[in-house]
Protein backbone atom coordinates (compact mmCIF):
# COMPACT_ATOMS: atom_id res chain seq x y z
CA UNK A 1 0.00 0.00 0.00
CA UNK A 2 2.76 2.44 -0.64
CA UNK A 3 4.78 4.70 -2.97
CA UNK A 4 6.43 8.08 -3.08
CA UNK A 5 7.64 11.03 -5.02
CA UNK A 6 10.73 12.91 -6.02
CA UNK A 7 10.80 16.65 -6.11
CA UNK A 8 13.94 18.75 -6.31
CA UNK A 9 17.59 18.20 -7.12
CA UNK A 10 19.04 14.87 -5.99
CA UNK A 11 21.35 16.46 -3.46
CA UNK A 12 18.85 18.61 -1.55
CA UNK A 13 18.15 16.23 1.31
CA UNK A 14 21.67 14.83 1.22
CA UNK A 15 23.07 18.21 2.21
CA UNK A 16 20.49 18.72 4.91
CA UNK A 17 20.81 15.17 6.21
CA UNK A 18 24.48 15.80 6.84
CA UNK A 19 23.36 18.46 9.30
CA UNK A 20 21.30 15.97 11.27
CA UNK A 21 23.84 16.01 14.10
CA UNK A 22 21.52 14.59 16.69
CA UNK A 23 22.31 14.26 20.34
CA UNK A 24 21.73 11.49 22.81
CA UNK A 25 19.85 12.01 26.02
CA UNK A 26 23.21 12.46 27.70
CA UNK A 27 23.96 15.40 25.44
CA UNK A 28 26.79 13.86 23.43
CA UNK A 29 27.14 14.98 19.85
CA UNK A 30 26.69 11.92 17.67
CA UNK A 31 27.98 13.21 14.36
CA UNK A 32 31.44 14.68 14.12
CA UNK A 33 31.42 18.46 13.69
CA UNK A 34 33.53 20.41 11.25
CA UNK A 35 35.77 21.50 14.13
CA UNK A 36 37.15 17.99 14.53
CA UNK A 37 40.20 16.87 12.58
CA UNK A 38 39.11 13.76 10.63
CA UNK A 39 42.65 12.91 9.49
CA UNK A 40 43.94 12.92 13.05
CA UNK A 41 40.99 10.84 14.27
CA UNK A 42 41.44 8.34 11.44
CA UNK A 43 45.11 8.01 12.26
CA UNK A 44 44.44 7.21 15.91
CA UNK A 45 41.74 4.70 15.04
CA UNK A 46 44.01 2.98 12.52
CA UNK A 47 46.77 2.81 15.14
CA UNK A 48 44.47 1.22 17.73
CA UNK A 49 43.16 -1.25 15.17
CA UNK A 50 46.72 -2.22 14.23
CA UNK A 51 47.69 -2.71 17.89
CA UNK A 52 44.62 -4.91 18.46
CA UNK A 53 45.53 -7.01 15.42
CA UNK A 54 49.10 -7.51 16.65
CA UNK A 55 47.91 -8.42 20.15
CA UNK A 56 45.11 -10.60 18.83
CA UNK A 57 42.61 -8.84 21.08
CA UNK A 58 39.42 -6.92 20.56
CA UNK A 59 37.19 -4.89 22.81
CA UNK A 60 33.54 -5.03 21.93
CA UNK A 61 32.63 -2.17 24.18
CA UNK A 62 35.67 -0.13 23.37
CA UNK A 63 35.24 0.02 19.62
CA UNK A 64 32.97 2.98 20.14
CA UNK A 65 33.95 4.35 23.52
CA UNK A 66 31.36 7.08 23.33
CA UNK A 67 28.51 4.81 22.26
CA UNK A 68 25.39 4.99 24.35
CA UNK A 69 22.34 2.82 24.58
CA UNK A 70 20.58 5.35 22.40
CA UNK A 71 22.79 4.61 19.44
CA UNK A 72 26.32 4.68 18.04
CA UNK A 73 28.60 7.40 16.90
CA UNK A 74 28.55 6.73 13.18
CA UNK A 75 32.05 6.98 11.78
CA UNK A 76 34.16 5.47 9.07
CA UNK A 77 31.13 4.47 7.04
CA UNK A 78 31.83 4.38 3.31
CA UNK A 79 30.23 7.31 1.55
CA UNK A 80 28.06 6.52 -1.45
CA UNK A 81 28.20 8.67 -4.56
CA UNK A 82 24.72 9.54 -5.85
CA UNK A 83 23.95 7.70 -9.07
CA UNK A 84 26.61 5.02 -8.52
CA UNK A 85 25.55 1.37 -8.11
CA UNK A 86 24.89 0.55 -4.49
CA UNK A 87 25.68 -2.79 -2.89
CA UNK A 88 25.72 -3.17 0.91
CA UNK A 89 28.98 -4.75 2.04
CA UNK A 90 29.45 -6.87 5.12
CA UNK A 91 30.82 -4.94 8.09
CA UNK A 92 34.11 -6.31 9.36
CA UNK A 93 33.92 -4.64 12.76
CA UNK A 94 31.28 -3.30 15.13
CA UNK A 95 32.25 0.21 14.07
CA UNK A 96 31.58 -0.57 10.42
CA UNK A 97 28.14 -1.94 11.26
CA UNK A 98 27.05 1.60 12.08
CA UNK A 99 25.38 0.53 15.34
CA UNK A 100 26.65 0.17 18.88
CA UNK A 101 27.95 -2.93 20.64
CA UNK A 102 25.34 -2.40 23.36
CA UNK A 103 22.52 -2.64 20.81
CA UNK A 104 23.89 -5.88 19.36
CA UNK A 105 24.26 -7.21 22.91
CA UNK A 106 20.61 -6.44 23.62
CA UNK A 107 19.50 -8.29 20.49
CA UNK A 108 21.61 -11.32 21.40
CA UNK A 109 20.30 -11.45 24.97
CA UNK A 110 16.68 -11.17 23.84
CA UNK A 111 17.24 -13.94 21.31
CA UNK A 112 18.81 -16.23 23.90
CA UNK A 113 16.04 -15.36 26.35
CA UNK A 114 13.54 -16.68 23.80
CA UNK A 115 15.36 -19.80 22.54
CA UNK A 116 17.46 -20.71 25.59
CA UNK A 117 20.19 -22.62 23.70
CA UNK A 118 21.71 -21.80 20.30
CA UNK A 119 25.01 -22.09 18.46
CA UNK A 120 27.25 -19.10 17.88
CA UNK A 121 26.69 -19.39 14.13
CA UNK A 122 22.95 -19.48 14.78
CA UNK A 123 23.22 -16.20 16.66
CA UNK A 124 25.19 -14.64 13.80
CA UNK A 125 22.58 -15.88 11.34
CA UNK A 126 19.77 -14.40 13.42
CA UNK A 127 21.54 -11.05 13.67
CA UNK A 128 22.48 -11.17 9.94
CA UNK A 129 26.01 -10.17 10.92
CA UNK A 130 29.34 -11.93 10.27
CA UNK A 131 30.50 -14.11 13.16
CA UNK A 132 33.68 -12.05 13.51
CA UNK A 133 31.56 -9.03 14.44
CA UNK A 134 29.58 -10.68 17.22
CA UNK A 135 32.38 -12.94 18.52
CA UNK A 136 33.94 -10.32 20.87
CA UNK A 137 30.46 -9.53 22.23
CA UNK A 138 29.83 -13.22 22.97
CA UNK A 139 33.18 -13.42 24.77
CA UNK A 140 32.32 -10.37 26.83
CA UNK A 141 28.87 -11.71 27.72
CA UNK A 142 30.41 -14.99 28.83
CA UNK A 143 33.00 -13.12 30.87
CA UNK A 144 30.16 -11.18 32.53
CA UNK A 145 28.37 -14.48 33.34
CA UNK A 146 25.38 -13.52 31.19
CA UNK A 147 25.77 -16.58 28.99
CA UNK A 148 27.68 -19.82 29.34
CA UNK A 149 29.17 -22.43 27.04
CA UNK A 150 26.86 -25.45 26.90
CA UNK A 151 28.96 -27.58 24.56
CA UNK A 152 30.00 -27.92 20.95
CA UNK A 153 28.38 -29.41 17.87
CA UNK A 154 29.83 -32.12 15.64
CA UNK A 155 31.14 -29.38 13.38
CA UNK A 156 32.96 -27.69 16.25
CA UNK A 157 30.49 -24.82 16.64
CA UNK A 158 30.04 -23.52 20.18
CA UNK A 159 26.62 -23.76 21.82
CA UNK A 160 25.62 -21.03 24.22
CA UNK A 161 22.92 -20.95 26.86
CA UNK A 162 21.64 -18.05 28.91
CA UNK A 163 22.41 -18.03 32.65
CA UNK A 164 19.93 -17.06 35.36
CA UNK A 165 21.53 -13.63 35.57
CA UNK A 166 21.40 -13.32 31.81
CA UNK A 167 17.79 -14.46 31.75
CA UNK A 168 16.82 -11.57 34.02
CA UNK A 169 18.64 -9.14 31.77
CA UNK A 170 17.12 -10.63 28.62
CA UNK A 171 13.64 -10.39 30.14
CA UNK A 172 14.22 -6.74 31.00
CA UNK A 173 15.41 -6.00 27.45
CA UNK A 174 12.42 -7.90 26.06
CA UNK A 175 10.00 -5.78 28.07
CA UNK A 176 11.59 -2.65 26.61
CA UNK A 177 11.27 -3.91 23.01
CA UNK A 178 10.43 -7.40 21.76
CA UNK A 179 12.44 -7.09 18.53
CA UNK A 180 15.33 -9.58 18.23
CA UNK A 181 15.55 -10.02 14.46
CA UNK A 182 18.24 -8.82 12.07
CA UNK A 183 20.46 -6.09 13.43
CA UNK A 184 19.15 -2.73 12.21
CA UNK A 185 20.92 -0.28 9.92
CA UNK A 186 21.79 3.27 10.89
CA UNK A 187 19.85 6.20 9.47
CA UNK A 188 22.94 7.61 7.77
CA UNK A 189 23.61 4.34 5.94
CA UNK A 190 20.00 4.30 4.78
CA UNK A 191 20.24 7.91 3.57
CA UNK A 192 23.35 7.02 1.60
CA UNK A 193 21.60 4.05 0.00
CA UNK A 194 18.57 6.11 -1.08
CA UNK A 195 20.86 8.75 -2.56
CA UNK A 196 22.61 6.12 -4.67
CA UNK A 197 19.42 4.31 -5.70
CA UNK A 198 17.30 7.42 -6.25
CA UNK A 199 14.44 6.98 -8.69
CA UNK A 200 15.26 10.44 -10.04
CA UNK A 201 18.50 9.07 -11.43
CA UNK A 202 16.74 6.46 -13.59
CA UNK A 203 16.14 6.94 -17.32
CA UNK A 204 13.03 5.37 -18.82
CA UNK A 205 12.89 4.78 -22.59
CA UNK A 206 9.85 4.27 -24.80
CA UNK A 207 10.69 0.55 -24.94
CA UNK A 208 10.71 0.43 -21.15
CA UNK A 209 7.24 1.97 -21.08
CA UNK A 210 5.95 -0.47 -23.69
CA UNK A 211 7.18 -3.42 -21.63
CA UNK A 212 5.75 -2.00 -18.42
CA UNK A 213 2.30 -1.50 -19.96
CA UNK A 214 2.30 -4.76 -21.89
CA UNK A 215 -1.19 -6.24 -21.71
CA UNK A 216 -2.88 -2.86 -21.27
CA UNK A 217 -4.63 -1.06 -24.12
CA UNK A 218 -2.85 2.27 -24.17
CA UNK A 219 -2.33 4.42 -27.25
CA UNK A 220 0.85 6.14 -28.36
CA UNK A 221 -0.41 9.58 -27.44
CA UNK A 222 -0.84 8.51 -23.83
CA UNK A 223 2.64 6.95 -23.81
CA UNK A 224 4.09 10.21 -25.12
CA UNK A 225 2.51 12.06 -22.23
CA UNK A 226 3.50 9.52 -19.59
CA UNK A 227 7.14 9.32 -20.69
CA UNK A 228 8.25 12.82 -19.59
CA UNK A 229 6.19 12.58 -16.40
CA UNK A 230 7.84 9.30 -15.37
CA UNK A 231 11.35 10.51 -16.26
CA UNK A 232 10.88 13.70 -14.27
CA UNK A 233 10.83 11.77 -11.01
CA UNK A 234 8.23 14.25 -9.79
CA UNK A 235 4.58 13.84 -8.98
CA UNK A 236 1.69 13.52 -11.41
CA UNK A 237 -2.09 13.60 -11.45
CA UNK A 238 -3.94 10.89 -13.34
CA UNK A 239 -7.57 11.87 -13.73
CA UNK A 240 -10.50 10.69 -15.80
CA UNK A 241 -13.76 8.82 -15.65
CA UNK A 242 -14.05 5.68 -13.47
CA UNK A 243 -12.98 2.48 -15.19
CA UNK A 244 -10.61 4.13 -17.68
CA UNK A 245 -7.52 2.38 -16.27
CA UNK A 246 -5.96 5.06 -14.05
CA UNK A 247 -5.10 2.63 -11.25
CA UNK A 248 -3.78 0.02 -13.69
CA UNK A 249 -1.48 2.60 -15.26
CA UNK A 250 -0.27 3.81 -11.86
CA UNK A 251 0.48 0.26 -10.72
CA UNK A 252 2.61 -0.42 -13.81
CA UNK A 253 4.71 2.77 -13.73
CA UNK A 254 7.39 1.35 -11.44
CA UNK A 255 7.94 -1.60 -13.81
CA UNK A 256 9.24 0.89 -16.37
CA UNK A 257 12.32 1.48 -14.22
CA UNK A 258 13.11 -2.22 -14.46
CA UNK A 259 15.60 -2.43 -11.62
CA UNK A 260 15.89 -3.59 -8.05
CA UNK A 261 17.10 -1.87 -4.91
CA UNK A 262 18.68 -2.86 -1.61
CA UNK A 263 16.46 -2.20 1.38
CA UNK A 264 17.39 -2.55 5.07
CA UNK A 265 15.21 -4.89 7.08
CA UNK A 266 15.08 -2.43 9.97
CA UNK A 267 16.42 0.99 10.97
CA UNK A 268 17.79 2.18 14.29
CA UNK A 269 17.03 5.84 14.92
CA UNK A 270 17.36 7.66 18.24
CA UNK A 271 16.87 4.56 20.35
CA UNK A 272 13.97 3.19 18.29
CA UNK A 273 13.97 0.10 16.05
CA UNK A 274 11.81 0.78 13.00
CA UNK A 275 10.82 -2.04 10.67
CA UNK A 276 11.20 -1.03 7.04
CA UNK A 277 11.04 -4.24 5.00
CA UNK A 278 7.40 -5.26 4.56
CA UNK A 279 6.68 -8.55 2.73
CA UNK A 280 3.19 -7.27 1.90
CA UNK A 281 4.71 -4.43 -0.11
CA UNK A 282 8.25 -5.43 -1.06
CA UNK A 283 8.87 -8.26 -3.51
CA UNK A 284 12.17 -10.05 -2.89
CA UNK A 285 14.19 -10.40 -6.09
CA UNK A 286 16.25 -13.42 -5.10
CA UNK A 287 16.28 -16.06 -2.39
CA UNK A 288 17.78 -14.30 0.61
CA UNK A 289 18.13 -17.64 2.40
CA UNK A 290 21.15 -18.47 0.24
CA UNK A 291 23.41 -17.29 3.05
CA UNK A 292 26.50 -19.01 1.67
CA UNK A 293 26.22 -17.21 -1.67
CA UNK A 294 25.63 -13.86 -0.01
CA UNK A 295 28.58 -14.39 2.34
CA UNK A 296 30.84 -15.31 -0.57
CA UNK A 297 29.85 -12.06 -2.25
CA UNK A 298 30.44 -10.12 0.99
CA UNK A 299 26.85 -8.86 0.97
CA UNK A 300 25.50 -7.34 4.17
CA UNK A 301 22.57 -9.65 4.95
CA UNK A 302 20.84 -6.99 7.02
CA UNK A 303 19.68 -5.70 3.63
CA UNK A 304 17.16 -7.31 1.27
CA UNK A 305 17.19 -6.98 -2.50
CA UNK A 306 13.68 -6.10 -3.69
CA UNK A 307 11.94 -4.80 -6.78
CA UNK A 308 11.45 -1.06 -6.77
CA UNK A 309 8.35 -0.82 -4.62
CA UNK A 310 4.86 0.26 -5.62
CA UNK A 311 2.80 1.28 -2.62
CA UNK A 312 -0.89 1.96 -3.09
CA UNK A 313 -3.09 3.77 -0.59
CA UNK A 314 -6.75 4.27 -1.37
CA UNK A 315 -9.71 5.91 0.26
CA UNK A 316 -8.88 4.19 3.55
CA UNK A 317 -5.68 6.24 3.92
CA UNK A 318 -5.32 7.94 7.30
CA UNK A 319 -2.77 10.41 8.63
CA UNK A 320 -1.41 7.80 11.04
CA UNK A 321 -0.17 5.75 8.07
CA UNK A 322 2.05 8.69 7.10
CA UNK A 323 3.80 8.77 10.47
CA UNK A 324 6.03 6.39 12.40
CA UNK A 325 3.78 4.30 14.64
CA UNK A 326 4.74 2.21 17.66
CA UNK A 327 3.00 -0.97 18.70
CA UNK A 328 2.37 -0.57 22.40
CA UNK A 329 2.51 -4.32 22.95
CA UNK A 330 5.63 -5.28 20.98
CA UNK A 331 7.27 -1.85 21.40
CA UNK A 332 8.39 -2.06 17.77
CA UNK A 333 7.96 0.88 15.40
CA UNK A 334 6.51 0.56 11.90
CA UNK A 335 7.70 2.83 9.11
CA UNK A 336 5.14 4.97 7.23
CA UNK A 337 4.07 4.45 3.64
CA UNK A 338 6.35 7.08 2.13
CA UNK A 339 9.40 5.52 3.79
CA UNK A 340 8.49 2.06 2.48
CA UNK A 341 8.04 3.47 -1.03
CA UNK A 342 11.38 5.30 -1.25
CA UNK A 343 13.13 4.65 -4.58
CA UNK A 344 9.78 3.52 -6.01
CA UNK A 345 6.24 4.79 -6.50
CA UNK A 346 3.57 5.91 -4.05
CA UNK A 347 0.05 5.85 -5.46
CA UNK A 348 -2.71 7.79 -3.73
CA UNK A 349 -5.74 6.14 -5.31
CA UNK A 350 -9.23 7.64 -5.21
CA UNK A 351 -7.65 10.93 -4.24
CA UNK A 352 -10.20 13.28 -2.74
CA UNK A 353 -12.27 10.47 -1.22
CA UNK A 354 -10.23 9.93 1.93
CA UNK A 355 -11.93 10.39 5.28
CA UNK A 356 -9.60 13.28 6.10
CA UNK A 357 -10.05 16.71 4.46
CA UNK A 358 -8.15 17.13 1.20
CA UNK A 359 -6.36 20.22 2.54
CA UNK A 360 -4.96 18.24 5.48
CA UNK A 361 -3.52 15.57 3.21
CA UNK A 362 -2.13 18.10 0.74
CA UNK A 363 -0.48 20.16 3.46
CA UNK A 364 1.28 16.98 4.63
CA UNK A 365 2.90 16.67 1.18
CA UNK A 366 3.84 20.31 0.55
CA UNK A 367 7.35 20.24 2.04
CA UNK A 368 8.31 16.70 0.88
CA UNK A 369 7.27 17.44 -2.72
CA UNK A 370 9.21 20.68 -2.72
CA UNK A 371 12.36 19.67 -0.83
CA UNK A 372 12.51 15.93 -1.42
CA UNK A 373 12.90 15.16 2.24
CA UNK A 374 10.37 14.68 5.00
CA UNK A 375 10.21 15.39 8.72
CA UNK A 376 8.78 12.71 10.98
CA UNK A 377 8.09 12.49 14.67
CA UNK A 378 9.40 9.55 16.66
CA UNK A 379 7.22 8.15 19.47
CA UNK A 380 9.58 9.90 21.89
CA UNK A 381 8.64 13.24 20.35
CA UNK A 382 11.95 13.80 18.58
CA UNK A 383 11.74 15.01 15.00
CA UNK A 384 13.96 13.41 12.35
CA UNK A 385 14.65 14.16 8.71
CA UNK A 386 14.37 11.30 6.23
CA UNK A 387 14.57 10.98 2.43
CA UNK A 388 11.40 11.45 0.39
CA UNK A 389 12.53 9.92 -2.89
CA UNK A 390 9.69 8.42 -4.91
CA UNK A 391 7.35 9.14 -7.77
CA UNK A 392 4.04 10.08 -6.24
CA UNK A 393 0.90 9.59 -8.32
CA UNK A 394 -2.49 11.03 -7.39
CA UNK A 395 -5.23 9.06 -9.14
CA UNK A 396 -8.71 10.57 -9.14
CA UNK A 397 -11.92 10.75 -11.15
CA UNK A 398 -12.33 14.37 -10.08
CA UNK A 399 -10.84 17.44 -11.75
CA UNK A 400 -7.53 18.34 -10.03
CA UNK A 401 -8.36 22.05 -10.14
CA UNK A 402 -11.54 21.31 -8.19
CA UNK A 403 -9.56 19.52 -5.46
CA UNK A 404 -6.45 21.59 -4.84
CA UNK A 405 -5.25 25.15 -5.09
CA UNK A 406 -2.70 26.58 -7.49
CA UNK A 407 0.17 26.43 -5.00
CA UNK A 408 -0.10 22.67 -4.76
CA UNK A 409 -0.72 22.17 -8.48
CA UNK A 410 2.60 23.90 -9.19
CA UNK A 411 4.33 21.15 -7.20
CA UNK A 412 2.66 18.50 -9.37
CA UNK A 413 3.87 19.53 -12.83
CA UNK A 414 2.12 16.77 -14.80
CA UNK A 415 -1.66 16.48 -15.00
CA UNK A 416 -2.56 13.67 -17.36
CA UNK A 417 -6.12 12.89 -18.33
CA UNK A 418 -6.91 9.25 -19.03
CA UNK A 419 -9.64 9.57 -21.69
CA UNK A 420 -12.49 7.22 -22.52
CA UNK A 421 -11.46 4.41 -24.90
CA UNK A 422 -12.19 4.89 -28.60
CA UNK A 423 -14.56 2.57 -30.43
CA UNK A 424 -11.66 0.48 -31.77
CA UNK A 425 -10.01 0.33 -28.32
CA UNK A 426 -13.29 -0.72 -26.73
CA UNK A 427 -13.73 -3.53 -29.27
CA UNK A 428 -10.17 -4.69 -28.64
CA UNK A 429 -10.78 -4.60 -24.88
CA UNK A 430 -14.04 -6.51 -25.29
CA UNK A 431 -12.25 -9.18 -27.30
CA UNK A 432 -9.49 -9.54 -24.73
CA UNK A 433 -11.92 -9.91 -21.83
CA UNK A 434 -14.02 -12.40 -23.80
CA UNK A 435 -10.98 -14.63 -24.19
CA UNK A 436 -9.94 -14.16 -20.57
CA UNK A 437 -13.40 -15.17 -19.33
CA UNK A 438 -13.62 -17.98 -21.90
CA UNK A 439 -16.80 -16.33 -23.16
CA UNK A 440 -16.37 -17.38 -26.80
CA UNK A 441 -15.94 -21.07 -25.89
CA UNK A 442 -19.01 -21.04 -23.66
CA UNK A 443 -21.09 -19.50 -26.44
CA UNK A 444 -19.90 -22.14 -28.91
CA UNK A 445 -20.85 -24.94 -26.46
CA UNK A 446 -24.35 -23.56 -26.07
CA UNK A 447 -24.84 -23.49 -29.85
CA UNK A 448 -23.75 -27.10 -30.20
CA UNK A 449 -26.08 -28.25 -27.41
CA UNK A 450 -29.03 -26.64 -29.15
Amino acid sequence: MIKGCAVTGPHDWCVDSAMLGTRSDKGKTRVATSAEDPQSQNGLDDLFDRVNQLLGTSAPRGEDDDDTDDGPVVRHRPQVTPGQPFTPRQPQTIRESGISASLIERLIMKYLFQVGLVTSRGIASQMKLPFKVIEPILKQLRSDKQIDLAGTTNTGDSEYMVTEVGRDRGKRYHEECTYFGAAPVSLQDYINSVSSQSIAGQIVTSDDLMKAFDGLIINQEMLNRLGPAVNSGRGMFLFGEPGNGKTSIAERVTDAFGSSIWLPRALYIEGEIIRLFDPRVHEVVEDQSAAGLLDSQQIDRRWVRVKRPTVIAGGELTMSELEITKNEVSRICESPLQLKSNCGTLVIDDFGRQTMPVDVLLNRWIVPLEKRYDFMNLPSGKKIQVPFDQLIIFSTNLEPKDLVDGAFLRRIPYKIEVPDPSVDEFRELFGIMSRVLNFEEKTRVRRVSH
